[in-house]
């Protein structure tokens, strides 16, 4: 964790970005809206109703109905809660794997290092949508859970060489030799006085991660390799694909729902990016 003054100064400049808090507002009403669903959307997003299918937005229905007559606007805002979980799921994940081998490989270095950075650099070569959309098609039964744990394994590379970089900069430190003078053990060298140190530019990637993990269950739901049982964006755009012209709302609105959202983590995390002063550092 960054020391008390460093937190106030990364808060002083991120304040003064006007772009970055309108990230941070555009992500705060989307959590209120995936968290507060039950209670704020007007209908089941699950019913049907064929008298009311492709009614256009009115008082009744404000974002009209799909083929189906399930009402959008009820579908957009529990679909915010399906994004959310599979964005921050993913995260968790991919931050435990990624930051774990990132930091046995910076801090040993050597043949440690060589080999899972290699493994790395596979996984890195590797197109991101083609491996996930194979992965997800490989599951018979396909959950929001399931596909939580094949983004982040296909994503991890990247959070583990951003912790790798840091602490090959960071474990010749003066602190750091100061631990091991103390007769400190690797693991509490590792984890409470180098990681501490290198959350920065994780925290700044882990923003920008959590949209694409939003774009990738988007993208899987809306090919058909999502999970059914669930309210999702994609799922709404797929529905709407084949009456865009007569019923454009059907796709436009799911789709305002995830370009705006995917918006707001990007500029959270350029906001980030700058109060840290990850860009002068890299």
């Amino acid at each position: 964790m960054l020391k008390s003054g460093q937190a106030y100064i990364a808060w002083r400049k991120f304040r003064k970005n006007k772009v970055s808090l309108i990230g941070g507002a555009i992500i705060l009403a989307t959590l209120l809206l995936a968290i507060l669903a039950p209670v704020i959307a007007p209908y089941d997003p699950t019913k049907t109703n064929l008298r009311e299918k492709e009614l256009p937005p009115s008082t009744v229905h404000l974002l009209g109905t799909d083929t189906l007559g399930r009402d959008i606007a009820s579908c957009v805002i529990w679909g915010a809660r399906t994004s959310l979980i599979v964005g921050f799921g993913a995260l968790i994940i991919e931050l435990v794997i990624g930051i774990l081998i990132g930091a046995v490989a910076g801090y040993y270095g050597g043949w440690i290092d060589e080999a899972l950075m290699r493994v790395t650099d596979i996984i890195l070569t590797l197109p991101t949508i083609v491996l996930l959309i194979v992965a997800a098609s490989m599951f018979e039964v396909r959950s929001i859970y399931i596909i939580m744990v094949v983004m982040a394994i296909i994503s991890w590379p990247w959070i583990a060489r951003v912790t790798r970089g840091e602490f090959l900069s960071l474990k010749e430190s003066l602190f750091v030799e100061a631990a091991r003078s103390m007769g400190a053990s690797d693991k509490r060298i590792i984890f409470r006085h180098i990681l501490i140190n290198a959350l920065s530019p994780i925290i700044v990637l882990a923003t920008t991660d959590v949209a694409w993990f939003i774009l990738y269950e988007s993208t899987l739901s809306f090919l058909g390799l999502g999970d059914v049982t669930s309210v999702s964006w994609g799922i709404i755009i797929n529905r709407g694909k084949n009456v865009l012209r007569s019923s454009w709302w059907i796709t436009t609105f799911p789709g305002l729902a995830i370009f705006i959202t995917v918006l707001g983590f990007n500029l959270l995390g350029d906001g980030l990016s700058d109060a840290f002063d990850i860009k002068k550092r890299v």
